[in-house]
């Protein structure tokens, strides 16, 4: 029998995971008003945190943060935009809304439990079941994959992040090391050569290193010591999420006639609406799954030109298309991207600040287009740093945050919020650790199609075209606001999960890092793991059986899942016609 807690403050003193979402839910709601419609707000008292597995205060995962929490309130304030826009839609009814904690833990975990035919992430064979994307090579060898990691620079106690996941020949090389050394096998030397590469240079030099490169890359600083940057007092005064109009000329667009899909008994709340994903890895492609999960025809646009990770795509592209567009000079593909947003809803953007507009593509045609047509735009952006366009900066001049826009990715936005320095103390430790699994990543696609379903609403309810901003560092720094789990709490999952994993240091990579953490998980909740958390479905576009997280909402009177299984990058045409419905999918979920 499912626990369930409606979402009203709890009155007891005992911690637990419901009562931590319901306030974080409420502390979301809170710092994001301004940002979202009022009629939202009637649905948060409709909202039910439950588990299968009782409700406690367990920590599921080894590390510090209160991510479950916060992803589950996420994940609740996406239900309340669904069930509104359901209301809107379909007539008013009874809409209660359920986030199941322990399949938001599932979410959490998704690129470690997701498989292709049995196989996960980290087994060595599962290359051979993937389309490699890998154009330079980056994850080819073990040496080359560790040129993106956490390393202590020529100061000691001072540790910076180099970012070579797809681009390694530039990091290595700009730290004096062969961009290729395939003799060079064993973790340890791997880790041993990078680091004393690394430990010739102060956090300054490397600074300025990687900007000459146009590298990601960042240090490792405390809470502390982020808070008191301009960029971080900055993100500190911003909402989670931004929404600004772009034009207010257009009317309210309705939500279209649609039939129920095969397979389905019951409305989806996005069902007729059309999204072009123009992203890659995670977070912004979470954005688009999320929304092919309401039923949004999501195509994921990518270059055949630019690298991807490939196992990446086995989780992030369920539900959607795939096709592969040149925009930077071709002609042809740029008229087939055109078409496709002629006839769009949503614009997902998961590049950094000012690649879409160096291509043409930014919220001024959008905003154009749009007028031309009749029909608003919903933009979602989502990068690393966070602030473009808000102008919240500092000094003469300045419209952004100083470091609106550099590159990064998740373990760039983890390190210079503090969040690597919290879990590293978690762990007993005087040095910054990456935390287990790519959480903030996770956590901002959930921001971000939070973010669209309110703005779709915007748009049916008031028209105009609407601009939605997130980012990883916003997602970390609420996060952050959430404040820390109980001392007890943490104590009890220092001594219940596997001390392997309190064996890591700074310098060990994302991949051990999670494996060490996904073997503790599974060990001790063997539940999360279970076929009644996942679905199997084939994937006619890898040829393989694909086993993926059951989603975590639930609203009464509306089907939340997906269509369609997984599929590679670039697998459909560029086109809104000729989609298709697994019946197996859509009746599984």
């Amino acid at each position: 029998m499912a626990v369930k807690t409606i979402c009203t403050v709890s009155t007891t003193s005992a911690y637990t995971t419901a009562a931590g979402s319901i306030a974080a839910l409420h502390a979301l709601v809170a710092s994001c008003q301004g940002q979202l419609p009022p009629e939202l707000l009637p649905y948060i008292q409709k909202v039910y945190f439950t588990s299968l597995f009782g409700d406690d205060d367990v920590l599921y995962f080894p590390c510090p943060f209160k991510a479950r929490e916060a992803v589950s309130a996420l994940k609740a304030l996406e239900g309340c935009a669904a069930a509104a826009i359901a209301d809107l839609r379909y007539g008013r009814a009874p809409r209660f809304i359920e986030v199941d904690l322990d399949r938001t833990a599932c979410f959490l975990m998704s690129a470690y439990v997701t498989t292709i035919d049995g196989l996960d992430k980290g087994h060595e064979d599962v290359k051979s079941l993937l389309v490699d994307t890998d154009l330079n090579q980056a994850q080819s060898i073990l040496y080359r994959r560790l040129s993106a990691n956490l390393y202590e620079t020529k100061k000691p106690g001072e540790f910076y992040h180099i970012h070579g996941s797809l681009e390694a020949s530039r990091t290595l090389s700009m730290l004096g090391l062969p961009p290729f050394n395939p003799e060079m096998t064993d973790y340890r030397q791997c880790v041993e050569t990078i680091e004393k590469a690394v430990k010739r240079y102060t956090v300054d030099e490397l600074e300025a290193m990687n900007s000459k490169e146009n590298q990601a890359g960042a240090p490792a600083l405390t809470w502390d010591a982020f808070s008191q940057t301009p960029h971080g007092q900055a993100l500190m005064k911003l909402p989670p999420f931004t929404t600004t109009s772009l034009e207010t000329l257009t009317p309210p667009v309705p939500f279209p006639e649609t039939a129920l899909a095969l397979g389905q008994r019951q409305p989806q709340c996005l069902a007729g609406i059309k999204v072009v994903e123009f992203c890659r890895i995670i977070a912004g492609p979470v954005i688009g799954r999320s929304l092919a999960a309401h039923g949004a025809s999501v195509i994921k646009v990518t270059s055949p030109f630019l690298p991807d990770v490939p196992f990446f795509q086995v989780d992030v592209n369920t539900g959607k298309h795939t096709t592969e567009l040149h925009l930077r000079d071709n002609d042809q593909d740029r008229a087939a991207f055109e078409r496709l947003l002629a006839e769009a809803d949503v614009l997902i953007d998961g590049y950094r600040p000012g690649a879409l507009d160096k291509l043409g593509y930014g919220t001024e045609y959008l905003a154009d287009l749009a007028r031309a047509r009749g029909r608003g735009f919903v933009y979602v952006a989502e990068d690393c740093f966070g602030g473009t366009g808000t102008g919240t900066g500092t000094g003469p001049g300045a419209a952004d945050p100083e470091w609106a826009p550099r590159p990064g990715w998740q373990q760039i936005a983890d390190c210079v919020t503090g969040l690597a320095w919290d879990q590293g103390r978690f762990m007993g430790l005087d040095e910054p650790v990456v935390p287990p699994f790519p959480m903030s990543d996770y956590g901002t696609g959930a921001l971000g199609a939070a973010a669209a379903l309110s703005a779709l609403y915007l748009r049916a309810r008031r028209g105009g075209s609407w601009a939605c901003r997130t980012s990883l560092c916003q997602y970390d720094v609420f996060l952050r606001s959430l404040g820390a789990l109980p001392a007890g709490v943490l104590a009890r999952a220092r001594k219940a999960h596997d001390p392997a994993f309190f064996g890591l240091r700074h310098h060990d990579s994302v991949d051990e890092v999670g494996r060490r953490a996904v073997g503790s998980v599974r060990a001790l909740f063997p539940h999360l793991f279970a076929d009644g958390m996942m679905h199997s479905a084939w994937s006619p576009g890898f040829g393989a059986q694909i086993r993926w997280p059951r989603e975590a909402l639930k609203v009464k009177g509306l089907r939340v899942g997906h269509v369609r299984a997984t599929r590679p990058n670039g697998f459909d045409a560029p086109s809104w016609d000729g989609w298709e419905v697994d019946e197996d999918v859509a009746l599984g979920s």
